[in-house]
């Protein structure tokens, strides 16, 4: 019985490491392609708000890329896409979209989706404020979050370029030991 169990413990280490690995290897997939100005519209993926209406770092990140590549390419519209967590005293959306005013980026070419709690709700509920028909979408979130944006919003019929924020350092391992366990999810549920 006791080898049995010895066996049994070491196969579902190997396991676990093999399946660790390859979500790390897909994780990486999520950088491809580069936005290069062809999508009409960016979405912005929320991420947390600290009290104050202060984006934490991983937001501050994303906006950042995103003021860069609107400036770039004057034709693209964003969509700010985040709701109110429980422990957040406004909605991401609306911190997403004053930092984006307070950084050139004029009014009218900026959308509001404030209702979403998760990446596929924020995409869910984007794709209503969109033209209809429109297929050609720009992602903007952290790096080891892009893949499993990716694979949910192909899964709403859209057709995915990125733009990569860096992830903090500080909050690096966490994040990305949390993203592979959902991206994981994602494969197995679909969202």
């Amino acid at each position: 019985m006791k080898k049995w169990v010895i066996k049994l413990g070491v196969l579902l280490l190997a396991i676990s490491v093999v399946v660790y690995i390859w979500l790390g290897e897909e994780m990486k997939q999520g950088l491809q392609p580069t936005a290069n100005g062809t999508a009409t519209y960016m979405i912005v993926l929320g991420a947390k708000v600290k009290p104050g209406g202060i984006p934490s770092l991983s937001l501050k990140n994303r906006l950042e890329e995103a003021v860069k590549y609107l400036k770039k390419y004057p034709n693209v519209k964003v969509i700010v896409s985040g709701g109110k967590g429980g422990d957040e005293d406004r909605t991401e959306a609306s911190v997403m979209l004053k930092y984006l005013q307070d950084n050139g980026i004029e009014t009218n070419r900026i959308l509001v989706e404030d209702q979403s709690t998760s990446t596929y709700e924020n995409l869910l509920f984007s794709k209503e404020l969109l033209p209809k028909g429109t297929k050609e979408i720009t992602i903007v979130s952290n790096d080891f979050h892009l893949k499993r944006a990716k694979y949910l919003a192909e899964s709403l019929g859209f057709e995915v370029d990125v733009v990569a924020a860096k992830t903090p350092k500080s909050v690096e391992i966490k994040l990305t030991l949390r993203e592979r366990a959902a991206l994981l999810k994602t494969y197995i549920f679909g969202y």
